[in-house]
C-alpha cells in the first residue's frame, strides 16, 4: 500500500460528529450483546439441541455452563485486545472485536445439533461461545475509550450509550423470541425457530464493521504519552484501581445477567408462556435504552459517586420485597413490574458507571486497565449468574433466592464505590506526572 496516498485520503476525509462516532462504535457493540442475550433467551431450545439429556435441570446447567465457561475466555480477549487497543490504536481493536463474534455467531446459526453430528455440536457450541467470549472481552474498553476521549467534558453521556446500546441490543433480542413466539409453534420454534436471530445477528455484523473504517482515534490518545507494555503497567502498578473498577461492576453485571435470565425463570419457575416472559423483557429493554443515556447525562451534572451508591443501597433494600411481592401475587403485571424496577434501577447505575471506570485508569492504560476489570467482574458476577441463581433456588427451595444474589453483588459495589475517590487520586497524579515528563 501506498503511505503517501493513505495519508491524503485520510487527511481529506470529514471527521464525524460526535453522535456519528457513538453510531459506529455503538452499532459494534450492538451485535456484541445482541448475540450474548440470544443465547440467555434462547437456552431452553438450546439445551434441547446440543446438551440433551433426560434431565431437562441438567441439560439447562449444561447449556448455562458453557454460556458461564466462555466467559473464563473474555478476562484474556480484554488483555490481548485492550493492550492491542492502548498501544496500537482504539479503532484498530474495535474491527478485530466485531470480526472475531461474526466468526461465533455464524458457528452456532449453522451448527447441526446432537441428533446429526453427536458430540461434535456441543464442542462446536463451546467453541463458538470461548470466540464470542474473546471477542467481548476487548470491545468494552476499547469502545468506552474511543468514546469518552473524543469528548472528555461530557464522559458520563457518552459512555452511557456504551451501555445503552446493550439494553437495545436485550430489546431487540427479546423482540426476536415474543415475535418468534407469538407466530411460530412450539414445534417450529424448538425445531429451528430459534436460530433466527442468530441469523439476524449475521446480518448487524457487517454493518458495525463497516461503519467502524471511518472512525478515527481522538487527540486525547494520539497525543498522549504511550506505553509498550500497558498489561505490565496495569498488574504491576494498577492493581487497586483494577480491584475498585471490578467491584463497582458486580450488582449492574449481576443484574445484567437476571434479566437475561428472566425467560427462562418465568417458563420453568412461575410456568408463563413464553410470550409473557419475552415481553417483560422488552420492557426492560426499552427502560435499559432509553434511561440509561438520561442517567449518564445526569451523572456529568451531579456525580457520578453519589448517584451509583445511592441506587446500589436500593438494591439491598430491594430486591427481596420485589421478588417477594411478584411471587406472592404472580400475574403478568406483577412481571412486569418487577423487570422494570430492576431495569431502572440498573439504568440509573449502568449510566454513571462506564465514565467512573474510565476515571480510575490513565489514558495510556485505560483500555486494558477497563477491558481487564470488566471482563474478570463480569467473569466473577455476571457469566455465572444464570447458574448460581439456577443453583440457589432448587438449593433453598425459594423462588425467591435471585434477590438473595443481587443484594450480595450490591453489598460488593458499595464497598468498591467507598474506594474510587481515592484511586481516582492516584490515577490523577499519575496522569499529571506523565504530562511532565513529556
Amino acid at each position: 500500500m501506498n503511505p503517501t496516498r493513505t495519508s491524503s485520503r485520510t487527511s481529506t476525509r470529514k471527521p464525524l460528529s460526535l453522535m456519528q462516532i457513538v453510531f459506529a462504535t455503538s452499532a459494534g457493540n450492538a451485535l456484541e450483546w445482541f448475540d450474548i442475550a440470544i443465547y440467555g433467551f434462547f437456552a431452553i431450545y438450546i439445551g434441547r439441541h446440543f446438551f440433551p439429556t433426560t434431565d431437562q435441570t441438567a441439560s439447562l446447567l449444561l447449556t448455562f455452563g458453557t454460556f458461564g465457561a466462555s466467559y473464563l475466555v473474555r478476562p484474556i480477549g480484554g488483555v490481548v485486545l485492550g493492550a492491542y487497543a492502548d498501544k496500537r490504536g482504539r479503532k484498530a481493536a474495535l474491527m478485530m472485536s466485531v470480526s472475531l463474534m461474526m466468526v461465533g455467531t455464524a458457528i452456532i446459526a449453522l451448527m447441526p445439533s446432537y441428533a446429526t453430528i453427536g458430540l461434535a455440536a456441543p464442542i462446536g457450541v463451546f467453541a463458538a461461545r470461548l470466540i464470542q467470549g474473546f471477542s467481548a472481552g476487548g470491545e468494552f474498553g476499547a469502545s468506552t475509550a474511543m468514546l469518552i476521549e473524543h469528548a472528555p467534558h461530557r464522559r458520563g453521556f457518552l459512555a452511557s450509550w456504551q451501555f445503552a446500546t446493550q439494553g437495545l441490543s436485550t430489546l431487540m433480542a427479546a423482540t426476536c423470541g415474543f415475535a418468534l413466539s407469538r407466530w411460530l409453534s412450539h414445534e417450529a420454534l424448538d425445531a429451528w425457530g430459534w436460530r433466527v436471530p442468530f441469523f439476524l445477528g449475521l446480518l448487524i455484523g457487517p454493518v458495525g464493521l463497516y461503519l467502524r473504517r471511518f472512525l478515527e482515534d481522538a487527540s486525547d490518545f494520539t497525543e498522549a504519552v504511550r506505553t509498550e507494555t500497558p498489561v505490565r503497567d496495569v498488574f504491576a502498578t494498577q492493581k487497586r484501581m483494577m480491584l475498585v473498577a471490578t467491584g463497582a461492576l458486580a450488582v449492574s453485571t449481576s443484574v445484567n445477567y437476571l434479566l437475561q435470565y428472566v425467560p427462562t425463570f418465568a417458563i420453568r419457575e412461575l410456568h408463563l408462556p413464553a410470550q409473557t416472559s419475552f415481553a417483560a423483557t422488552m420492557i426492560g429493554g426499552v427502560i435499559l435504552t432509553c434511561v440509561t443515556p438520561v442517567a449518564g447525562y445526569l451523572s456529568d451534572r451531579i456525580g457520578r459517586l453519589a448517584q451509583m451508591t445511592a441506587v446500589a443501597l436500593l438494591f439491598v433494600v430491594t430486591a427481596y420485597p420485589a421478588f417477594s411481592y411478584t411471587l406472592d401475587h404472580l400475574s403478568t403485571l406483577t412481571l412486569f413490574a418487577l423487570v422494570a424496577w430492576l431495569a431502572l434501577l440498573k439504568s440509573i447505575y449502568f449510566g454513571a458507571l462506564p465514565a467512573l471506570m474510565s476515571e480510575v485508569f490513565p489514558t495510556a492504560t485505560r483500555s486494558t486497565g477497563m477491558s481487564v476489570a470488566y471482563n474478570v467482574g463480569v467473569t466473577v458476577f455476571g457469566g455465572f449468574t444464570p447458574v448460581i441463581v439456577t443453583w440457589l433456588i432448587s438449593a433453598t427451595a425459594n423462588r425467591s433466592a435471585p434477590s438473595f444474589y443481587v443484594m450480595a453483588t450490591a453489598m460488593i459495589s458499595l464497598a468498591a464505590l467507598a474506594s474510587v475517590s481515592r484511586v481516582k487520586g492516584i490515577a490523577e497524579n499519575g496522569r499529571l506526572a506523565a504530562q511532565g515528563s513529556r
